[in-house]
């Protein structure tokens, strides 16, 4: 009797690496691993490990379970007040500014 074969563990690295604007080689820079064995995780190739979650995730400036449950490339998945500043015109991120001095003054 055949056994269906199981489906390899979903994870977000890929998208992860590609919201960081990051390619493979340059992730790989950033960690213990090859180009080679990054490419084998993204594409299901090849099981990650904790160690390697976690590695990962400082790379990308992200947690391990931010690369298990959330992809950052799907709309509103993923907050930072960077990206509000980086997608704000020059007088929103003005008053953005002047808001977290507010809060950092009264804190």
């Amino acid at each position: 009797m055949l056994r269906p074969k199981a489906k390899p563990i979903r994870h977000y690295v890929r998208e992860w690496r590609k919201y960081r604007g990051l390619t493979q080689e340059r992730l790989a820079e950033r960690t213990p691993f090859t180009t080679g064995a990054i490419s084998q995780l993204e594409t299901g190739r090849t099981k990650y490990t904790q160690d390697m979650l976690e590695a990962l995730a400082e790379a990308l400036q992200c947690t391990p379970a931010d690369l298990l449950m959330r992809d950052p490339l799907r709309e509103g998945s993923v907050w930072s007040i960077e990206d509000q500043l980086k997608r704000a015109t020059p007088e929103r991120r003005s008053q953005i500014i002047a808001v977290v001095e507010t809060l950092l003054k009264t804190g």
